[in-house]
């Protein structure tokens, strides 16, 4: 049935990487001296290493993932995850006026931990971007906290239902989940070294903006 499925990042990266690495090769033997006659056309097959992924971002949602080529880094790795001593900045677009707030429970007869804090950056008709930061980092934590709070996120196709009432209707137009995951760091799993991470929503969420702002 996977193969009914788009290819995940776990599908694609082992090939992106032996590409860039078989490229970097190439260069490197061209920097040696001239190739022998007709190498040039010789291809060999591009092997790949497989690549274990840390943690996962839903298939809707763009930005940063961290993944281990080792199984110590993935273990290193993943420990920080489980412990919760990474750090991650999410950029979101919700429906409504959002305020500053923390969501979630310590409570465990309530469920598992799960802490979301939300800072509004800027303000539309009828929207709001968003800073989430997380202090665990639950399955579809960001989505079910601000739906719950009758702020479902623009583009949000499963939690829609805020407590106790209907499930609303998705009329912003959004291009797809407006959730970006803006900011990563953790600590190199050999060295320690701490790493930090950023990437800028990517043109479809820009787009998206550009149009709210324009709204009358």
């Amino acid at each position: 049935s996977r193969k009914n499925l788009q290819p995940t990042l776990e599908d694609l990266l082992p090939r992106i990487l032996a590409k860039r690495e078989a490229k970097t090769d190439a260069g490197r033997g061209a920097g040696r001296g001239r190739m022998p006659a007709g190498a040039q056309h010789a291809r060999k097959p591009i092997r790949t290493t497989p690549v274990r992924p840390v943690h996962r971002l839903d298939r809707d949602t763009s930005g940063l993932m961290v993944v281990a080529r080792t199984v110590p880094a993935e273990r290193v790795l993943g420990a920080q995850f489980r412990e919760h001593t990474t750090s991650r900045r999410y950029l979101a677009v919700a429906e409504g006026a959002v305020t500053a707030q923390t969501f979630g429970t310590a409570d465990p007869e309530a469920g598992k931990k799960a802490i979301t804090h939300v800072r509004p950056l800027e303000s539309f008709d009828g929207y709001t971007l968003v800073e989430c930061r997380l202090e665990t980092g639950r399955t579809h934590q960001i989505r079910i906290h601000l739906s719950e709070a009758g702020h479902p996120l623009c583009g949000e196709k499963v939690y829609r239902h805020a407590a106790f009432q209907p499930p609303s209707v998705d009329r912003s137009g959004a291009p797809r989940l407006a959730l970006h995951a803006a900011e990563l760091g953790f600590e190199h799993p050999h060295t320690g070294e701490p790493m930090r991470f950023t990437m800028p929503l990517p043109a479809d969420l820009q787009s998206f903006l550009a149009r709210l702002r324009n709204r009358h």
